[in-house]
């Protein structure tokens, strides 16, 4: 599996934190930034990590900003992107179980590594359970209407 790993000026710290346990890890990592701790918009890495999520079905995405808002609020706005801020294993656990998510927001400013790591963990080994009524909800997710 890709795992596609952005962070802003606020999670830089946690992303180099993030790259080096997945580096112990059999997954294919690749680091889309931040690359120096200088201040740049959550929008960025949001953006490039979802387009790249959206291209590759079976890849997953990590997030990392200050509160994690701004982040999952950005990579939302793809197409198939379905982004999810998690503070602990199990709400990370219930997201790929139930909503088959498939990009992991987490707060660089509330989570301790290893809390972090447990996430993560739990984020990239759970499945998604696939009932019928899961996969039509999801299916919606990606439904457009225009809001005048």
């Amino acid at each position: 599996m890709e795992i596609f790993v952005g962070a802003d000026y606020r999670g830089f710290e946690k992303r180099q934190k993030v790259l080096g346990f997945l580096a112990k890890s059999e997954y294919t990592v690749h680091d889309l930034g931040a690359y120096d701790s200088s201040e740049n918009d959550y929008n960025d890495p949001a953006i490039a990590v979802a387009k790249m999520v959206r291209k590759n079905r079976d890849a997953r995405g990590i997030l990392l900003c200050g509160s994690a808002h701004g982040v999952t609020i950005q990579a939302n706005r793809f197409k198939g992107v379905r982004a999810t801020n998690c503070d602990s294993a199990q709400s990370a656990k219930l997201a790929r179980e139930h909503d088959d998510a498939n990009v992991l927001c987490m707060s660089a400013s509330l989570l301790d590594d290893e809390t972090m790591r447990e996430i993560i963990k739990a984020f990239l080994e759970t499945k998604f359970i696939d009932y019928e009524r899961r996969v039509r909800r999801i299916n919606r997710l990606d439904e457009r209407e225009d809001y005048d």
